[in-house]
This record gives C-alpha cells, sequence and structure tokens, in this order.
C-alpha cells in the first residue's frame, strides 16, 4: 500500500511539539520519515507546525496548534510485532519500548500476558500512548501500527454499535476479529467488546469497551483525516458523521460517540505543501471561516 493511497490518516494534536514529536517516533520505528513540514500563521494558535510523517509505512499528520486539547489513551496505537515478518522480534519490541519509556509512563507492562507472550502498554513522554504486540504469526495478517479506540464512561458496551456504524458508511469496509469479555471480568460486562478490529478504506482499527474506571475520554487531540476527491463526498461523510454542531470547524467534526474526524479535500495536502507563502496564508485565511470544506473556494483562494 503506497502511502499516498491512504484515505484515513491519524491526526495529533499537540501544543508545541508536533515536529519533535514526529522526529522522535521517525527515529524509533522501522521505515519511518518525515515528509512534510509547513507552517501556516494566523491561526488563532499563532504560527503552526504541520507534520507529514510515516511510522513503519502508516501515514500520520501532526499539528502543534496550542494547549487546547491534551492526547489521552483513550486513542492508543497498537505495534504488531510479527514474528513471520520481522526477525528478532522479541528484541525489537524490547528496544521499542525502551525508547519509548524514556519520560514515559507504563500503563501495562511488557510482559507475558493470555492473550499474548510479549505485551505491554505505554504512555510516551509526549502523551501519545501505544500497545506493543509480540502476534501470533498464524493470525491473520495485520499492518504494523493501527489505532486503537477505548470505549470507557458513557461510551463503554458502544465498541460493537460503533463498529456497525463506521462499517455502514465507508466504502470498502471489512470487519475482523471479534472477542467478547466472557463471565466473570467485572466490572466489565459478559458479551461486551474486549477485543475486535475492522478495516475501513484500507486502514485498520480496533475497538474494545472497558468499564473500568479511566479519567479520560474521546476529545479532539487525536482525531481521523478522511480524504475526499470531490464536494459530493466531502458532502457525504459530513452528513453521516457529524453529530455535534458545535464542534464543527475548519473542516473537523464529531461523531455521536464523541470521536473527532476531519473531512479534508485530497488537494489540500498539495496546496499546503507546494504553495508559496501567499497561496498559504489565502488558503489559511478562507478555510478558518468554514464548517464544513467548501472545495470551490478553497481552490480560488489558492489560485488568488
Amino acid at each position: 500500500m503506497s502511502s499516498t493511497n491512504q484515505k484515513i490518516v491519524p491526526h495529533l494534536w499537540y501544543d508545541k511539539e508536533a515536529k519533535e514529536a514526529a522526529e522522535f517516533y521517525a527515529a524509533i520505528f522501522p521505515d519511518s520519515k518525515i515528509t512534510d513540514v509547513t507552517t501556516i500563521h494566523d491561526t488563532p494558535s499563532g504560527d503552526s507546525d504541520i507534520v507529514s510523517f510515516e511510522l513503519w509505512g502508516q501515514k500520520f499528520m501532526a499539528i502543534s496548534a496550542g494547549p487546547f486539547f491534551k492526547i489521552n489513551p483513550s486513542v492508543s496505537f497498537i505495534v504488531n510485532f510479527d514474528p513471520s515478518r520481522e526477525k528478532d522480534t522479541r528484541e525489537k519490541i524490547n528496544e521499542v519500548w525502551n525508547k519509548l519509556s524514556e519520560g514515559g509512563t507504563v500503563l501495562m507492562p511488557l510482559d507475558q500476558y493470555p492473550f499474548s507472550e510479549r505485551y505491554g502498554w505505554i504512555q510516551d513522554k509526549y502523551g501519545l500512548s501505544w500497545q506493543l504486540l509480540l502476534t501470533n504469526p498464524e493470525g491473520e495478517e495485520r499492518p504494523a501500527i493501527l489505532p486503537s479506540l477505548l470505549f470507557v464512561g458513557e461510551n463503554c458496551g458502544k465498541a460493537e454499535e460503533a463498529i456497525h456504524f463506521y462499517l455502514s458508511i465507508f466504502k470498502n469496509a471489512k470487519q475482523g476479529l471479534f472477542a467478547r469479555y466472557p463471565k466473570g471480568m467485572e466490572p466489565d460486562k459478559e458479551g461486551t467488546i474486549m477485543f475486535s478490529d475492522f478495516s475501513l478504506e484500507n486502514q485498520w482499527f480496533s475497538a474494545m469497551d472497558s468499564a473500568h474506571e479511566h479519567k479520560f475520554n474521546f476529545n479532539e487531540a487525536i482525531s481521523f483525516m478522511v480524504y475526499c476527491d470531490t464536494q459530493e463526498e466531502i458532502d457525504y461523510y459530513w452528513e453521516q458523521l457529524s453529530a455535534v454542531p458545535e464542534a464543527e470547524q475548519c473542516g473537523w467534526l464529531k461523531d455521536k460517540f464523541g470521536i473527532s474526524w476531519q473531512i479534508v479535500p485530497d488537494e489540500m495536502d498539495e496546496m499546503m505543501s507546494k504553495g508559496t507563502p501567499e497561496q498559504l496564508a489565502r488558503v489559511t485565511k478562507a478555510f478558518l471561516k468554514m464548517k464544513k470544506f467548501d472545495l470551490v473556494e478553497l481552490q480560488k483562494a489558492y489560485k488568488g
């Protein structure tokens, strides 16, 4: 899968550290690089760095846009270390764990668990959390890195509903594994989702319910960008996903589970990375006024 056709891209919001964090991650994971850094001016947060990067072949975007949202473990990233794909997986998992631990917090120690010979959950020094997993090589192949959604609080018990909701909206969608909590796992209710995964437009996600007490929930700090070819497509995703009118701004929306999405035209990346400072300024000014993106208006602003 080439990076250009990744339709859904995880987007990370930092106060000032987007570039520093991206460099930190790119140095830790194999097959990783920063592909673009653009600075936009006169946003509500002043100057903002927009950083595009790839980790183990998975495309990401990050922005430094002020202290409005803080990344938390409601969205984490699962890293699959697959012995059938990688040599010395055990050493590799330990090495990545040690690097991510630097200044970080252990949420579940790297150890043997009933579901994996080697697994650990770590929150790094920038607040982003990672689940490192030695995968069963017999299993169906999964990408090296995928986002994982944790349904907690009033969302707990809704993971299955959310998966079906997303599967119904995105084209090219498929359901993967479903593992449910058995009896006797209180506070988790029997039948709720202990682990599941699903794919939307070739992007794998994982989802689970947790009834334990968590001091966090989904917020704007981690969102998912959906790249669209046409205005019709932008309109479609906007209509299907947006559930919180007051959250609609600059191409961002929030769905009924509180997860944030950004519905963006394909051309936006090109405008941002190839535009002159004047073009960038005009496009920025135009999109800051929009809720749902208007492709024609953006093109007009770009062309001046």
